[in-house]
């Protein structure tokens, strides 16, 4: 099997932005939500999503495992995962989808032992395309130029948290105390790496569940941008944990 270099997060943003043009029409339209096995949302966008992004992946990269999120919600996720694999969330920020908030993104990633080495964000909302490449992290308006992004030096007296909208206020004094930032931006979905990678914002704590495949492309790109994602304790964060269903622990995401 070759295994694809950081030359395919170009690709990714390709397949991205494909099924970021699926999506778009399907945002405020109407859509029935259904409920999966763990009481999450799921609606006819996150399907059509999948099922386009595994058709183009099996002949893009033939060989190589996909771990995605719908199907193993249906059927269940492997238990045992090759050194090379992809992730893939369809419709990440279903919720925000749901109520018509334009942060839901559609995510690819390459793990390579554990790491993930390419990854692309599209946001079907605004057309913002994210992805890795040679010499670093990537951003480009649908039909536009790509330009390079990197991630902002710490500001002292300044820094900003992206956090999620059901973040508990004890839970966020906590993180404020730990991690020392100096506000807050409430929004969903992998859109907060891309943002701590262009600059924006600065850290992304998270204690409370999530899955491999709703950050592995976040985790690529902002390590491109200069940033990193590390665990609680300040270890590398580590893909393929398919002992544990691709469940996360914590982790921090940080800019410069």
């Amino acid at each position: 099997m070759l295994i694809p270099d950081a030359r395919f997060g170009a690709l990714l943003a390709d397949l991205c932005e494909e099924a970021a043009d699926l999506v778009r029409p399907l945002w405020n339209s109407g859509l029935a939500v259904d409920r999966k096995s763990d009481d999450s949302p799921v609606t006819e966008a996150d399907r059509r999503a999948e099922t386009l992004i595994l058709a183009r992946l099996a002949v893009t990269a033939p060989g190589i495992t996909v771990v995605s999120e719908e199907h193993a919600s249906e059927f269940g996720t492997p238990g045992l995962i090759g050194s090379v694999f992809l992730l893939v969330d369809p419709v990440d920020g279903t919720k925000a989808f749901v109520r018509g908030d334009p942060n839901f993104t559609v995510n690819i990633a390459l793990i390579v032992e554990g790491v993930p080495v390419a990854g692309a964000i599209s946001a079907p909302a605004t057309r913002e395309t994210w992805f890795t490449a040679p010499g670093g992290a990537f951003k480009r308006i649908a039909g536009g130029p790509a330009a390079s992004v990197g991630v902002r030096p710490w500001p002292t007296g300044g820094a900003v948290a992206l956090i999620s909208h059901t973040m508990k206020p004890e839970v966020l004094r906590t993180l404020t105390d730990r991690h020392g930032f100096d506000a807050t931006e409430s929004m969903d979905s992998s859109i907060k790496f891309c943002r701590i990678a262009e600059g924006a914002a600065d850290i992304y704590p998270r204690l409370g569940p999530t899955m491999e495949w709703d950050i592995a492309a976040g985790h690529a790109i902002l390590a491109a941008a200069g940033g990193r994602v590390e665990t609680e304790a300040g270890q590398p964060f580590l893909y393929g944990k398919a002992s544990e269903g691709f469940r996360n622990g914590p982790f921090v995401a940080r800019g410069g």
